[in-house]
């Protein structure tokens, strides 16, 4: 049987996880997670991966995975911290090598944390010899027992869930047909969490696959990849986004709607909201205008704001 432990919470993560909040609410908590304080995002979404609920546990080790490497950092500054919070995080953020350093200066990081930070980086070693001074004593803290509690406490069962990760391929590298085949099968192993870590780190190959991924973390993950290029950009809102939270991205995305094609290509697309269309409208130029007078194949709307468009600039 599961261990309780007890946690402390603040009053914005209490909200989402106190007795009688419903599932609804506890996920509107996880999707909205970017707008809370570092500190409470992990704690929510850690709080929140120990429900009895399947579909709110799955989402909560979703966010989870894909917290920021930033919002991670900051929480680990503080000086107590529940081992099985820096366990959790340990198992989903190993890959990280900033993280993993953060961890193993924690006071409270239990034995077996760091046993397992351990052989995650000798592993690493064996593949990188050059990365061989990562590996240095004075990182490696004594653990500590850790039970603090305050006014807001949540009682939480403490899961052995753990993480197998998948190596991170660079840009350049010439892949061929059966190497694509093969992150593809690998894509059919992959838990939503890994999924999510990949969209957001992984090359444009991975990219080209979890863009079609049907769970919205997953594929809009990919907009939010550091790495992602215009060319990419465009490919996707011609070839036709999986969701509306992908245009939505892009049309939030200013540097990419300053790229004259992707405004044109989202005007196009019709999960492109209507007042992002009509306004990207407006910055075209008159040959494009009149195209999309003449079209069809867009919405009648913009077709109407188009000849409106038109008919001002003869006048003028």
């Amino acid at each position: 049987m599961a261990d309780i432990i007890k946690i402390k919470i603040t009053p914005a993560v209490a909200a989402y996880v106190a007795a009688g909040v419903s599932r609804d609410d506890k996920l509107k908590g996880l999707e909205s997670v970017e707008n809370l304080a570092s500190a409470d995002q992990v704690m929510l979404a850690f709080c929140l991966m120990r429900e009895k609920d399947e579909i709110v546990k799955s989402a909560a080790n979703t966010v989870f995975g894909a917290l920021s490497e930033d919002s991670v950092l900051l929480f680990l500054e503080a000086l107590l911290i529940h081992p099985a919070i820096l366990d959790a995080i340990a198992h989903e953020h190993y890959f990280n090598h900033k993280i993993v350093k953060a961890l193993l200066g924690c006071q409270t990081i239990a034995p077996q944390t760091t046993a397992f930070l351990e052989e995650v980086l000798a592993a690493d070693v064996a593949d990188d010899p050059n990365d061989e001074d990562f590996l240095t004593e004075d990182v490696f803290g004594p653990a500590v027992e850790q039970g603090s509690e305050s006014e807001n406490q949540v009682e939480t069962e403490s899961g052995d869930d753990s993480g197998d990760g998948l190596p991170e391929d660079s840009d350049g590298e010439i892949q061929d047909k059966e190497e694509y085949l093969s992150k593809y099968k690998l894509i059919q192993l992959m838990g939503i969490s890994e999924k999510i870590k990949m969209a957001l780190t992984g090359d444009k190959e991975w990219r080209s696959i979890l863009i079609k991924d049907s769970n919205k973390l997953v594929s809009s993950g990919v907009i939010k990849n550091p790495r992602i290029t215009d060319g990419e950009i465009l490919t996707i809102i011609k070839v036709g986004a999986q969701n509306d939270e992908i245009i939505r991205l892009i049309c939030a995305n200013k540097e990419w709607t300053k790229n004259y094609n992707i405004r044109k290509a989202l005007i196009e697309n019709p999960k492109t909201p209507l007042n992002n269309s009509l306004r990207y409208l407006s910055t075209l130029n008159e040959k494009d205008i009149s195209g999309y007078a003449k079209s069809k194949n867009i919405s009648s709307v913009i077709a109407t704001q188009a000849k409106r468009l038109i008919l001002a600039k003869k006048r003028n």
